[in-house]
């Protein structure tokens, strides 16, 4: 893939300039639109899927790292709770989904999926919400801040990849989504990952096995989803 300046954001790009059949949108995590993890995977979606992937910067360039995070000392100079509060709903959703609505009006693709790790779970379920036309399918991974009525209001196909462990979708959303989800009349794929936990999907430990291979199908689950919904396959 390459970084570009689409509608004033950085994205990094992957997949042929040529294809206009279909768009992923990919909603990064807490580590953004650098994190080299989504890249990859983001690679991997258009060769796999088929199509063009777009992994936006929606942190307006400021970046949280791994090291940052999972260092005790470093953690001490980050200001989690003002950086949440820069990124909350209320102040990043009219950007993902102005992104997301220019994928079809501006750019003129067919299909646009929304792929959704941790952060950018939340914001696929809104694209994919009752009257947005927005978006063609979605698909999660260990969503962070999404609430019972987002997954009401959801009127696409959804995939669920939901580890054992999380405490952002907790047993209490799982249970809610696998009871009201299939009631909605949209196609649901709900994928469960036991031993595993919340960030599995794209930051396993290359040397825990069961971890390298929970990261994989996960990997390979979005692909075969998109490939379906949006690909016809």
């Amino acid at each position: 893939g390459r970084e570009s300046k689409i509608f004033d954001h950085d994205v990094y790009v992957a997949g042929d300039d040529d294809n206009k059949d279909v768009a992923i949108l990919f909603l990064h995590d807490i580590f953004g639109w650098t994190f080299g993890n989504n890249r990859l995977l983001a690679d991997h979606f258009a060769k796999e899927v088929g199509g063009k992937v777009f992994v936006v910067d929606f942190f307006d360039g400021e970046v949280i790292t791994e090291e940052m995070l999972f260092d005790p000392e470093k953690l001490k100079t980050v200001d989690l709770q003002g950086f949440m509060q820069r990124n909350s709903k209320e102040a990043r959703g009219p950007a993902v989904h102005d992104f997301a609505r220019k994928l079809k009006a501006e750019m003129g693709f067919k299909k646009v999926g929304a792929v959704g790790y941790c952060w950018g779970g939340w914001a696929a379920f809104q694209l994919g919400a009752n009257g947005k036309n927005l978006i063609d399918a979605l698909s999660v991974a260990h969503p962070t801040f999404l609430t019972k009525e987002e997954i009401d209001d959801v009127a696409v196909p959804v995939q669920i990849l939901a580890p054992e462990t999380d405490p952002r979708f907790t047993p209490e959303l799982k249970e809610h989504a696998n009871r009201v989800i299939p009631t909605l009349g949209v196609e649901y794929d709900y994928q469960y990952f036991p031993g595993l936990a919340h960030g599995f999907s794209c930051r396993a430990d290359e040397n825990d096995e069961k971890e390298k291979r929970g990261l994989e199908r996960a990997k390979n689950a979005v692909s075969g989803w998109f490939g379906q919904m949006l690909q016809g396959r």
